[in-house]
């Protein structure tokens, strides 16, 4: 019989022949399935595949319209190509999907500014530059040895200088100093009353002392303001307290005026009077050596007394005449 004989046993249809019956699988060809089958089970577990991922590659048992790669199942009608390709083209730019953009960092400082106001500030550092700079000049050409240019403005140079911005290179010399140098001071106050009084001498080295002892980090006022007033007003007088040269009466100002304002925190204006006068001297006390060394030096203190000096309004307020 032939293989497209009609079949006698097969339904006819409604407007045509009875079907055609297929021809039946021969146990020749089942037998050649199944070897197909078990060589791709074997390539699949050489590669490290599942034999339902090798049929799925090879194409074997996959529904129609079914990836069986990607494993997405396509529209009826659909391109399997085209879809696979599709999918493809969408993992491959899913790692490489750019990430989100975090946002700027915020400005500070100056860059936060306005231009306006980055302007102002730099031309506020440009002068506070400036003015330094000018200061190390100023106080290097009064350290520095005589030249023209200290001959031709050395008044200057003094102006600018003296006395807050004094420099005392005495701890460097060959011979340093070996004595404690206290100033003390005493006033003639006016009281409320109208009456005057004599205040007992107050060691205004000895408070800068105390303040100093246990701080680790003392302000340049307690450590070196009444010392360094003390060594300029000593070093433009003669030891009968003469002045010597120009600077005499501007290094008695400039230590009346400390020592005043030093008092008005001790005895304030308000609650024990208004000070008339004031007097200062120093007491100077050798350094005593080791107990280990032979030399022998006196303890007695030798003591410098300056006259009263009358204080003004404006000194009393902290202001020079």
């Amino acid at each position: 019989m032939d293989a497209y004989d009609e079949d006698p046993g097969a339904r006819p249809d409604p407007g045509g022949p009875a079907r055609a019956r297929l021809p039946e699988a021969s146990p020749t060809d089942a037998d050649s399935s199944a070897d197909a089958d078990s060589w791709a089970d074997a390539d699949a577990s050489a590669q490290g595949r599942s034999p339902a991922d090798a049929d799925s590659s090879a194409g074997i048992h996959s529904p129609a319209g079914t990836d069986s790669r990607a494993g997405i199942q396509s529209p009826a009608g659909a391109d399997p190509q085209a879809g696979a390709a599709a999918v493809r083209g969408a993992g491959s730019a899913a790692p490489g999907a750019d990430a989100p953009v975090p946002p700027p960092a915020p400005r500070t400082g100056v860059a936060a500014l306005s231009p306006r106001y980055q302007v102002a500030a730099a031309l506020a550092l440009a002068v506070v530059g400036v003015a330094a700079c000018v200061h190390l000049l100023m106080v290097f050409l009064s350290l520095a040895p005589a030249n023209t240019v200290t001959k031709q403005h050395g008044k200057a140079v003094e102006e600018w200088v003296f006395p807050e911005f004094e420099q005392n290179w005495k701890l460097f010399a060959p011979n340093p100093l070996q004595q404690n140098i206290a100033v003390q001071v005493r006033a003639v106050v006016r009281a409320k009353d109208g009456g005057l009084r004599t205040t007992g001498w107050t060691d205004l080295s000895a408070q800068d002392g105390a303040a100093i002892d246990g701080n680790l980090v003392p302000s340049h006022t307690q450590q070196n303001e009444l010392r360094r007033a003390w060594d300029f007003f000593t070093a433009a007088h003669s030891t009968d307290n003469r002045p010597v040269g120009m600077r005499g009466s501007l290094s008695e100002q400039y230590l009346r005026r400390i020592v005043v304002m030093r008092l008005y925190r001790t005895y304030p204006a308000d609650r024990d009077g208004v000070i008339q006068r004031v007097q200062i001297r120093s007491s100077t006390t050798n350094v005593q050596p080791p107990e280990w060394s032979r030399e022998r030096v006196s303890d007695k203190p030798i003591y410098r007394v300056l006259p009263w000096w009358t204080v003004t309004s404006e000194e009393a307020s902290g202001g020079v005449r």
